[in-house]
């Protein structure tokens, strides 16, 4: 398996998965022409782009979806409830509620709660390694703890430092809309989180949809390195996600 992050952040989010049959975007929140041009900055042709797995119908996840379905047209995985949040028909679909398997990558479901219609994170399996993909969910349920347990990569929300937001400009309204059950994980949260879930066979941590105004990258991975040292948990490979540069190419 391969595993990059095209972008991230509050502006737009994408990332790029490969199996050796397979090859897969996770939301295309970033302009098609942007995400075609990170696509093959890494060698990657966007016309070999098969399918696009949508996390939620919020603008930063689908804001170059219908662009880039247009001239590549890829098959578009979501849910019913996320195509009618979208606004706009999508030709060729498959609604994901269930986990499911395409050619050599297996695809399992994890409902995820946010301010959306429905949103879904996913876990992608292929050859025996594995890619946990959460982001925008205010928590996550012990009930898919044992599925999100000891995968090879995690690529996982790291939105918010709480002091940050409680301090800064942002209207109380939208503090709580963020902090809420249905908001974001804070740095706290998501390592927290981490450390329940990583084990031995995790190799890499990649921390995404930071928020520009609420956080910085240096909190967060401070935040994260002390709950990993004071779990005595040994720590992973971890990078953090920006807004408009690729991550490395994480080869498995």
């Amino acid at each position: 398996m391969k595993i990059c992050v095209l972008a991230s952040g509050s502006k737009g989010n994408s990332a790029y998965i490969e199996t050796d049959k397979t090859r897969s975007l996770v939301d295309l929140g970033m302009s098609a022409g942007y995400v075609a041009k990170a696509l093959k900055n890494i060698d990657v042709d966007p016309y070999s782009i098969q399918r696009v797995f949508i996390t939620h119908a919020h603008t930063d996840h689908v804001y170059g979806l219908k662009v880039f379905l247009k001239k590549y047209h890829p098959v578009v995985y979501l849910t019913k409830k996320m195509e009618e949040e979208i606004g706009f028909d999508i030709e060729d679909k498959v609604y994901i509620d269930e986990d499911i398997s395409i050619d050599d990558l297996n695809v399992t479901v994890i409902k995820t709660s946010h301010d959306a219609a429905d949103s879904n994170g996913y876990v992608f399996s292929s050859g025996g390694k594995s890619v946990a993909y959460i982001t925008d969910t205010g928590y996550i349920h012990v009930r898919n703890f044992d599925k999100l347990k000891n995968k090879s990569v995690y690529v996982f929300e790291s939105n918010h430092d709480v002091r940050m937001l409680r301090e800064g400009r942002y209207p109380y309204y939208l503090q709580q809309r963020i902090l809420s059950d249905k908001g974001h994980l804070s740095n706290k949260d998501s390592a927290y989180y981490l450390s329940k879930f990583i084990g031995d066979n995790t190799e890499k941590i990649i921390l995404i949809h930071l928020s520009e105004e609420n956080n910085k990258p240096e909190v967060a991975l401070k935040t994260l390195l002390d709950t990993l040292d004071k779990n005595g948990i040994k720590i992973p490979d971890i990078e953090i996600a920006h807004q408009k540069e690729s991550t490395e190419l994480v080869e498995l």
